[in-house]
């Protein structure tokens, strides 16, 4: 039986996912749509190939890509990511930073909530600490890698050297 939750978007293929994040310009050209599709394709080169393939037969890895690459479709100007590492293995979790990183600095804006957190260190410009709903903290990157009392909490050690 199939779980009621994963019917939708796990068996739509690899292309009708980005086209659905395309939806709210989808009076653009068709020419239009598959540029932004090819980019997705540059960002995400582990998806070349898969465009056919259903959503829920890709590796958890691939489909965080792809939930990243379907948000992009619709050309936001803040992408707000929720945990997009959780559950993921450590070379995909840097693949996956990794390309956060060359998104910022093309110029997209990008909420990240992340419990991971060296990665949301090194991926962030600006770091806001919650605790039970309330900002404890915020400051630079800089400032919360390099401040002895957050690395003690979040990172359990101190001493640490901002990558």
């Amino acid at each position: 039986m199939r779980h009621p939750d994963r019917t939708a978007g796990y068996s739509l293929s690899v292309l009708d996912n980005l086209m659905l994040g395309a939806f709210h310009h989808y009076r653009s050209s068709k020419k239009v749509i598959s540029k932004d599709i090819a980019e997705i394709m540059e960002i995400f080169p582990a998806l070349k190939g898969r465009e056919r393939e259903p959503a829920g037969t890709l590796s958890g890895g691939l489909q965080q890509m792809l939930a990243i690459g379907r948000g992009l479709m619709a050309r936001p100007k803040i992408l707000l990511l929720d945990e997009p590492s959780v559950g993921l293995a450590p070379l995909v979790i840097r693949e996956i930073m990794s390309t956060l990183a060359q998104l910022k600095s093309s110029g997209v804006t990008i909420i990240l909530v992340e419990q991971n957190t060296m990665s949301a260190l090194n991926a962030a410009d600006r770091v806001y600490i919650m605790e039970r709903g309330q900002i404890t903290q915020s400051g630079s990157s800089e400032e919360m890698i390099s401040d002895s009392k957050i690395q003690q909490a979040y990172l359990g050690h101190s001493r640490l050297q901002p990558a």
